[in-house]
């Protein structure tokens, strides 16, 4: 099976209307001043619901890429990272089993240089996400939160070639199919189960065990494939 990013999206796609709105920051689609359009002229724009809207924004200001400012309005939060652009440009098809050898290969590392330089701040922000991820009630926004936590690792990993990598993974991760297929693969259980791991990551990463953050990023990949895998079996198809 492979997917690829398609021109179109479903109205209540926040993953996808998340991976457009950074591409639009990374082009510097907005205002001079980084105005970002009101979420109703967002939603028109991308022809998308304004709840997919909302939610993306949520967590763009979460990862700190914008703010806001009452009465004002939303503002782009620091300078364009053309690794995102870049992993627009290039990315294509790609299997689940490519994408999920990819993380195996790219965020363990990612996880350990993270914990030779993450700071206290780093550390609290990548909680407040871990946390965001559990306590939420909708999969659509659990999917965001996760999505974040990782993407915060990555970023504070420092290595823009690497980012580059984890930036065009991520592009492949937000089609319609993928989001459906993760959102199979999260119960009560494996929310527990994923959020304990997540909070074995930060752990390392806090500790400055780069050996252990390692390994607990890909066992907490490895979960997750496994769990994929299951869902293929069930369905009578292979993760090819």
């Amino acid at each position: 099976m492979s997917t690829a990013f398609p021109d179109q999206i479903s109205s209540d796609n926040s993953g996808a209307v998340l991976m457009r709105l950074r591409k639009m920051i990374d082009a510097e689609e907005f205002e001079t001043d980084g105005r970002l359009p009101t979420e109703r002229e967002l939603s028109e724009r991308l022809s998308v619901g304004r709840r997919a809207v909302r939610r993306a924004l949520e967590v763009l200001e979460a990862e700190g890429l914008i703010w806001r400012r009452q009465g004002k309005g939303t503002f782009i939060g620091q300078a364009p990272d053309a690794s995102g652009l870049l992993a627009a440009r290039i990315s294509g098809q790609a299997s689940v089993l490519e994408v999920m050898t990819a993380r195996l290969c790219v965020e363990p590392v990612l996880a350990r240089l993270c914990a030779e330089r993450a700071t206290p701040a780093e550390i609290r922000q990548m909680r407040e996400l871990a946390d965001r991820t559990e306590t939420t009630e909708d999969t659509d926004a659990a999917e965001l939160w996760d999505g974040a936590l990782h993407r915060f690792i990555a970023r504070t990993a420092g290595n823009s070639i690497l980012l580059t990598t984890f930036s065009l993974i991520d592009e492949l991760r937000t089609t319609d199919e993928w989001r459906d297929l993760r959102q199979k693969a999260r119960g009560p259980d494996t929310l527990r189960q994923y959020h304990h791991q997540h909070t074995q990551i930060i752990d390392f990463i806090e500790s400055g065990d780069g050996e252990g953050a390692q390994i607990a990023m890909e066992l907490h990949l490895k979960t997750l494939l496994r769990r994929v895998e299951r869902i293929f079996a069930q369905d009578g198809r292979k993760v090819a």
